[in-house]
């Protein structure tokens, strides 16, 4: 499998459309809040299957921190490492941008994923799109490489 950060019309029709799946026909989200305003400004990746679009994702700067969002893994791909390698090649895009915190809004059900990826929660629960959800964050490995540095 191969990520791709969306560099034309075409692969940008291929993130929605693994999006569109999983979102509005997997889980009833509505058309007009999958695809919203902040299209435009956000960095999208897809991640492809030899030329199988499979997975996807999306990232903002929100306030100085990168806002991972819309990550997202076809059905028959799950468990596979799909997820992660989206989610490292986003955090990798973010360090390479020089952010130091990320954060997200996991759906409830997704939680021990981002946990396993270092994620921590910190809020309390609230529905997006009629889906509960909970905000998390994490510290980037430039974080993590100044402490070392610091204790050494």
């Amino acid at each position: 499998m191969n990520l791709k950060i969306v560099e034309n019309e075409k692969e940008l029709k291929e993130a929605y459309s693994v999006r569109t799946t999983v979102f509005v026909d997997e889980q009833n989200v509505p058309m007009e809040e999958e695809i919203d305003q902040y299209e435009k400004e956000a960095t999208h990746f897809v991640l492809y299957d030899e030329s199988t679009p499979v997975g996807a994702g999306r990232f903002r700067i929100v306030d100085g921190y990168g806002k991972v969002e819309r990550i997202c893994v076809l059905k028959q791909y799950r468990k596979t490492g799909a997820g992660k390698m989206i989610m490292t090649g986003i955090e990798k895009f973010a360090t390479e941008k020089g952010l130091r915190k990320l954060k997200l809004n996991a759906q409830t059900h997704a939680i021990p994923f981002y946990a396993g990826l270092g994620y921590e929660v910190v809020s309390e629960e609230f529905l997006d799109a009629g889906i509960p959800h909970k905000t998390m964050v994490k510290h980037t490995l430039i974080d993590e490489l100044q402490s070392i540095k610091a204790e050494a």
